[in-house]
């Protein structure tokens, strides 16, 4: 019986320190693959187990009560322990197995990442890829991920890290829509033209686009018919004939190369060297993150090679593949 029990609280203790990050029970369950019942139900036999309450419940919010906020940091570092264990034994398997956990935007995954992973699921066909798509910034070491794609400057340091190839900036806009109303011949006449531009969900603030004039860069918001908070929506809006938007060279990579959608200002593009993969030191000789950094890396190389010809990246840019 008390070996039992020791395994109930150990349980516990990894449910409580998952939620107590996430700030949910159905967060937690979508973390540790198990449902949110099982997750009530094991912290509760921990606060029975342990005479306290360790959340204050209500029907929209999960806190720690001060007597949970006190045991969290270590449930976590008891949890990070665990983890470390799983790492340590899966790293002695030459043959990457078990689950992945791969955060990254919706961008990223619809056109880096989930394209290559057929092939990459063909050749380790023991390995589970579990890809959570999403622009809210998760907490890697808390939730558990394996391998994040961020856009932008990073802040944590507990991770490593590797920048994947470099992309574009660009103005697009539908072969139908220039033939209506012809091609801005700079950034300054976009003000006569109908434009969609994002907003961003993380933060709520509209996207400034960037253009390259001479040796100095300049930013405008211009003033546009329409706002969306996707930049897939903006590429499928600018496609249908709604005007000038600025993408990334990946995301309009498909629609050009169908002729769907034409650069615009291509002489001013901005250049950005701000994708990075990240993951935690302790997934540092995890086969399977070994695998999909590989597959990652080549995949971006290939996805901006494809994308040179019509924003002027050349093969210089890449570099040597590690």
């Amino acid at each position: 019986m008390t070996e039992h029990i020791a395994l109930d609280r150990l349980t516990g203790l990894i449910a409580f320190a998952r939620a107590g990050s996430l700030g949910s029970f159905t967060a937690a369950a979508r973390s540790l693959s198990i449902t949110p019942s099982a997750v009530s139900k094991s912290i509760q036999r921990l606060e029975r187990s342990l005479g306290v309450s360790l959340f204050t419940r209500t029907t929209r919010s999960l806190t720690l009560t001060p007597e949970g906020r006190d045991l969290h940091e270590r449930a976590l570092r008891l949890l990070r322990e665990a983890e470390d264990i799983e790492q340590t034994a899966m790293s002695a398997r030459a043959e990457p197995s078990g689950t992945l956990r791969v955060a990254a935007s919706l961008p990223i995954g619809l056109h880096l990442i989930a394209p290559s992973l057929p092939e990459f699921r063909r050749l380790h066909p023991k390995l589970v890829i579990d890809l959570r798509l999403s622009d809210r910034m998760v907490d890697i070491i808390d939730e558990g991920i394996d391998v994040a794609i961020r856009i932008g400057d990073l802040a944590d340091t507990r991770l490593l890290s590797r920048k994947l190839a470099p992309h574009r900036l660009c103005c697009f806009a539908s072969p139908t829509y220039l033939d209506a109303h012809g091609a801005p011949r700079h950034p300054d006449e976009l003000q006569a033209h109908e434009t969609v531009n994002l907003r961003y969900q993380s933060t709520g603030q509209t996207f400034r686009w960037p253009f390259r004039i001479g040796e100095r860069e300049i930013e405008i918001v211009p003033k546009s018919g329409v706002v969306v908070d996707s930049s897939d929506a903006v590429v499928a809006m600018l496609a249908a004939g709604g005007g000038i938007g600025m993408a990334t060279s990946f995301a309009a990579a498909s629609f050009v190369k169908r002729g769907e959608l034409v650069p615009v200002l291509s002489e001013f593009v901005v250049e950005r060297n701000n994708i990075t993969a990240l993951w935690p030191e302790s997934r540092r000789a995890n086969p399977a993150v070994r695998a999909f950094l590989r597959m990652l890396h080549a995949a971006s190389r290939e996805l901006m090679a494809a994308t040179a010809g019509f924003v002027g990246i050349t093969p210089a840019h890449f570099g040597a593949l590690p």
